[in-house]
């Protein structure tokens, strides 16, 4: 449940247009992690930035679900982390999951190509919905190197300080005994991890971006390489229980 750090603070800097400020929107078991951050100057200079990007134009995903990811998978639970980009710049996509949509949205270009990689790799059926969240129940955090986008424009939010937070999200989740799989989508994301993530007890795989320009490379990678199985040859290996990475199907 989102944290009140206080009810003075939350009070004195509620927006203009009467919102609770962003930093009261993080999940309880993650505010440990994050204190350095939400206490720092940087982050105020950030919340100041997407508070005036929410009150003058167009942004994604909707503020209250900025920080979902953190919501649906707790630190403790997290066994695989998908590093994306930034959100879907399309109205109505967004939701905070990196690369779910909500049940009964069209699934989106990226999204299918993952879908088409896994089943490249596992042989399963492509789901019809584009809805995640299942594989978040089972210690999947789906996580953007980058938070916001405004619509229509993609990277629009990168350098404005989220690289910070989720270094500070990565850093929780390596300072877990694991193993955890980082499962690293295009060279930001790999790029981060590699910075972050201790591998005497953790992996990185990577593959590219399942961006419409690089989806037949993302689904050559995953059914070679097999990346969804090792994923879960991984997890076995140490000790934690597979992703079933299977959803509903048509």
């Amino acid at each position: 449940m989102p944290v009140r750090l206080s009810t003075t603070h939350v009070t004195a800097t509620r927006t203009s247009a009467g919102e609770l400020p962003l930093r009261s929107l993080v999940p309880r078991a993650w505010v440990p992690a994050l204190r350095a951050q939400l206490d720092g100057p940087r982050f105020a200079a950030l919340w100041q930035f997407v508070d005036q990007e929410y009150a003058t134009g167009s942004v994604f995903p909707p503020r209250a679900q900025i920080f979902a990811a953190l919501k649906h998978t707790p630190p403790s639970h997290v066994k695989v982390v998908v590093i994306g980009q930034d959100p879907y710049p399309t109205k109505g996509n967004a939701n905070g999951l990196a690369f779910s949509v909500a049940q009964g949205m069209k699934v989106p270009a990226s999204l299918q190509n993952i879908f088409k990689g896994l089943q490249a790799d596992t042989g399963q059926a492509i789901p019809a919905s584009g809805d995640l969240t299942p594989w978040t129940k089972q210690g999947v955090l789906l996580l953007n190197t980058v938070l916001t986008v405004r619509e229509g424009q993609p990277n629009s939010h990168k350098g404005k300080g989220w690289e910070d937070v989720t270094q500070a999200i990565l850093k929780k989740v390596n300072d877990e005994p694991g193993p955890v799989v980082f499962l690293c989508l295009g060279a930001q994301a790999k790029a981060m991890a590699e910075s972050m993530v201790d591998t005497h007890k953790h992996t990185i795989l990577s593959a590219p971006h399942p961006s419409p320009l690089n989806g037949k490379a993302f689904e050559k990678a995953a059914g070679q390489e097999h990346l969804f199985t090792e994923v879960n040859r991984i997890l076995t290996d140490g000790g934690r229980t597979a992703v079933d990475w299977s959803l509903e199907a048509p």
